[in-house]
């Protein structure tokens, strides 16, 4: 079965924040929250990578954009190390109410001394992995040092990272220098695995040694060898990847039980059945091995974790009414550009329909708009647009149906 991913929008510090959850085919057996590196976003290709094989391994992860970065809300440059921690907790809230608290905290960069700092704040964190991670926040300060002078006497400048133009203000490095984070390494009350790599150019191996000293067992260290600082490669992300599925098993225990277990789907059919991690979220399964959730939205009672059961219907209309057309305009060797479907699903009154054969009560009405794009004669666009209406699941929707169904023991 395929993995599934949610996009999310959570409260944060300063404004909502932007995440995703990947979800692992079957039943999670834990929660990982994941923390990325300075001025980096949840897309960064070894979040991509370390995320998507942990879904492999069972591990459902969530990452998002911390304040002022990528997707989400709030100022960059009113952001520092502790709305960073702040970020992370609201994160950690949001799984523990909607689908289930991370037992697991990764974080790469200056996201890994974010999760050492936060761990504290989140109860049920067993086990903390750190990639390239530096034993002091203010670390990053060297990345803008040749702007320090100008911070501190405007209180912000604007200074280039990774290529890109940030605000900095004299706020962030006061509060990056307050930090303790040997104190909060040795409180830890979590399991610790650190990855860094001998040769990384941008936070010296030395971190890595010093975060180790200060940790209390039980504590691990992997060497990266010649990765990079972005784990750039895929090797390596699938390297970190499994290596920290296989540590945390140790730790995680059943921490996934809570959910009920996915189904599983014969060659054929689907399979819905409800998640036991909301309301009314159901998980998706269908025979060749697809998955996803559907939901009812938050105005009703739901989570808002996946499409609602119109949604889907409307989605499987629309697409059938758009590969009709992909097929039926490559058999006739039409050049047809791209097709679109727009639809939309209310009700109304029968009176209000004269081609309706009910005439008391209210009907489902689907209404649908198709744009067609291509070199294309206008000949052609009509007979692209009347073919959609003989699609089979517009055929299915419209015709005589049977609903048979039949209770288990």
């Amino acid at each position: 079965m395929a993995a599934a991913t949610q996009r999310l929008v959570f409260p944060g510090s300063d404004g909502d924040l932007s995440a995703r959850l990947d979800m692992p085919p079957g039943q999670a057996k834990a929660y990982a929250l994941f923390a990325h590196c300075f001025t980096c976003t949840k897309d960064i290709y070894a979040a991509n990578r370390i995320s998507e094989r942990l879904t492999l391994e069972g591990i459902a992860v969530l990452r998002f954009d911390f304040t002022g970065l990528g997707a989400s809300e709030g100022e960059f440059a009113n952001s520092n190390f502790s709305s960073n921690i702040s970020d992370l907790v609201c994160a950690a809230d949001y799984m523990r109410d909607h689908f289930m608290a991370p037992s697991i905290l990764i974080g790469h960069s200056l996201g890994g001394a974010a999760v050492l700092a936060a761990t504290s704040l989140i109860p049920e964190t067993k086990a903390v992995a750190t990639i390239g991670a530096p034993a002091d926040p203010a670390h990053v300060v060297h990345n803008f040092q040749a702007a320090i002078g100008e911070i501190e006497a405007n209180g912000e400048a604007e200074v280039l990272l990774a290529g890109r133009p940030f605000r900095i203000k004299k706020q962030f490095i006061e509060d990056i220098q307050q930090q303790n984070m040997e104190a909060a390494v040795n409180s830890l009350n979590a399991a610790l695995l650190i990855f860094h790599a001998p040769m990384d150019q941008t936070v010296g191996i030395e971190n890595a040694a010093q975060i180790f000293q200060s940790a209390k067992h039980p504590k691990s260290f992997v060497s990266l060898d010649d990765a990079d600082h972005l784990i750039s490669r895929r090797e390596d992300a699938v390297y970190v990847a499994d290596v920290i599925s296989a540590w945390a098993e140790r730790y995680i225990g059943n921490a996934g039980l809570a959910a009920n277990p996915a189904p599983v789907a014969r060659p054929g059919t689907v399979v819905v059945a409800e998640t036991g991690t909301g309301k009314f979220t159901n998980v998706i399964v269908t025979g060749s091995g697809h998955i996803l959730n559907t939901d009812e939205p938050q105005s009703v009672g739901g989570d808002d974790s996946g499409p609602t059961p119109y949604d889907l219907l409307l989605s499987a209309l629309g697409a059938c009414k758009s590969m009709t057309m992909r097929m039926y305009a490559e058999r006739k060797g039409y050049k047809l550009g791209r097709a679109e479907v727009r639809l939309s699903h209310s009700k109304i009154h029968s009176d209000d329909c004269e081609a309706c054969e009910t005439e008391n009560g209210k009907i489902d009405r689907i209404q649908t708009e198709i744009s067609i794009t291509g070199d294309l004669s206008q000949e052609e666009r009509q007979s692209i647009f009347e073919i959609a209406e003989r699609c089979p699941v517009h055929r299915t929707i419209t015709g005589e149906i049977l609903i048979e169904a039949s209770l288990n023991e």
